[in-house]
């Protein structure tokens, strides 16, 4: 079963430097029809304008990945991790018991567009944690490719979670195909281009929840990137 959730029909957050899509309930955004999808609780797509960000707040008990769409952005938390994150890169973040971070545009003119993706973890009360990975280019080149997962290899990052993120960077006219095991079920986002999934035509911001199916096969309609959420 593949369940559709349009672009145009998440959540919106707008303020003078911020321009945010929320897929699941988030701040002022409530819908309880999306609440979370398994353990993927938030997935928002992020325009930060230049020089600005988010100021030091503090997060408990979640895994925060940041994926990088244009631009850079700077982070630095109160374990002492940090760095400046851009295309083709990969951060984790383990909130734990309790961290503050901040994130700032590393761009004083240039646009920052992001994902920020949250992830229940399995352990509360961790010790907190950070981690930055470059995601190998020839990997996910035309297929999909493990980019997070709780055993993580070389070129991914670790979650405190049963769930893996795979992305696929595709040109025009390629078929990428995940199997997804019996009693997992995926999240699909699409990142930027057109790609059909079972015939449906998903666009950038588009995603699909995607249960009890043993395979899932991703055209891409133009060059397009995607990533998959492979859950419990």
């Amino acid at each position: 079963m593949i369940t559709v959730r349009k672009s145009e029909d998440r959540g919106k957050t707008h303020i003078d430097w911020l321009d945010s899509r929320h897929s699941f309930s988030f701040g002022e955004y409530y819908d309880p029809a999306h609440e979370n999808f398994g353990p993927l609780r938030v997935i928002n797509e992020d325009w930060i304008r230049g020089g600005a960000g988010f100021p030091p707040h503090p997060h408990r008990d979640m895994e925060i990945v940041t994926y990088i769409l244009g631009g850079a952005i700077a982070h630095k938390d109160s374990t002492g991790g940090g760095g400046t994150i851009r295309p083709g890169e990969i951060q984790r973040m383990s909130a734990g018991a309790g961290i503050v971070h901040a994130e700032f545009n590393a761009s004083a003119t240039e646009t920052c567009h992001l994902l920020q993706i949250w992830i229940m973890p399995s352990q509360r009360g961790i010790a907190p944690g950070y981690e930055q990975k470059t995601i190998d280019p020839q990997a996910v080149h035309n297929r999909f490719a493990r980019i997070a997962a709780s055993d993580p290899g070389e070129n991914e990052v670790r979650l405190v979670q049963d769930a893996e993120i795979w992305s696929a960077k595709l040109e025009a006219g390629i078929e990428a195909i995940h199997n997804l095991a019996q009693g997992r079920k995926a999240w699909l986002q699409v990142a930027k281009g057109e790609v059909t999934v079972d015939g449906q035509i998903l666009k950038a911001g588009d995603a699909a929840a995607i249960t009890d199916l043993p395979e899932i096969a991703v055209r891409s309609n133009e060059p397009s990137e995607v990533l998959l959420f492979d859950l419990v």
